[in-house]
């Protein structure tokens, strides 16, 4: 089963901008639909972007026109690109895949990056 590691997290001033990186090993990682989540302090856990197997890429609404997903299968890896970064961004950046592996379905995640936007 593939497993995920996160990185590129840290503190930003609002504005600024990021890019997060998340890199799997352990299965065949074009064929995994990915995705990037996050989690802030007392809220659940939402949908920030996702990109499928195929490339088709959708965002949340509270990113569009500022974050931008993108895989390179080579590498094994996806990015998320986050610009115009606000104080409500603030959150540990979770990567998970989604796929079939010999007939059942996973959905591994990676252990989480914090991003902090403040001044």
């Amino acid at each position: 089963q593939v497993e995920l590691v996160e990185s590129g997290g840290g503190l930003v001033q609002p504005g600024g901008s990021l890019r997060l990186s998340c890199t799997a090993s352990g299965g065949i990682f074009s064929m995994y639909d990915m995705g990037w989540h996050r989690q802030a302090p007392g809220k659940q856990r939402e949908l920030v972007a996702k990109v499928t197997s195929g490339g088709t890429t959708n965002y949340a609404d509270s990113v569009k026109g500022r974050f931008t997903i993108s895989r390179d299968n080579a590498e094994n890896t996806v990015y998320l690109q986050m610009n115009s970064l606000k104080p409500e961004d603030t959150a540990v950046y979770y990567c998970n895949a989604d796929g079939w592996v010999g007939g059942v379905y996973v959905r591994p995640w990676g252990q989480g990056t914090q991003v902090t936007v403040s001044s």
